[in-house]
């Protein structure tokens, strides 16, 4: 099966764990990263992602996140009419 994670998502481990919701959502995409990793999920990849990861103003944050792309089994790429 093929996933797609948003920013937000691949950003959520690194937030504030205080709050439960936050603490919950930031399991599920480590138990969602898990299973991208043995192969039981394909992560798709977008233009779109990197181009807000480079917005990130954390740098430590925006280079794990960027090493996703690597592991990406589907990179969507832009195209004119999109980027326009």
């Amino acid at each position: 099966m093929k996933i797609y994670l948003d920013n937000c998502c691949l950003n959520r481990p690194f937030d504030d764990q205080s709050s439960m919701r936050v603490k919950l959502e930031a399991e599920a995409k480590l138990f969602i990263q898990e299973k991208i990793i043995t192969g039981n999920l394909q992560l798709v990849w977008s233009h779109i992602l990197e181009y807000e990861n480079m917005q990130n103003p954390f740098v430590e944050r925006r280079n794990a996140i960027i090493e996703w792309k690597q592991i990406a089994t589907k990179k969507i790429l832009g195209t004119k009419d999109v980027v326009s």
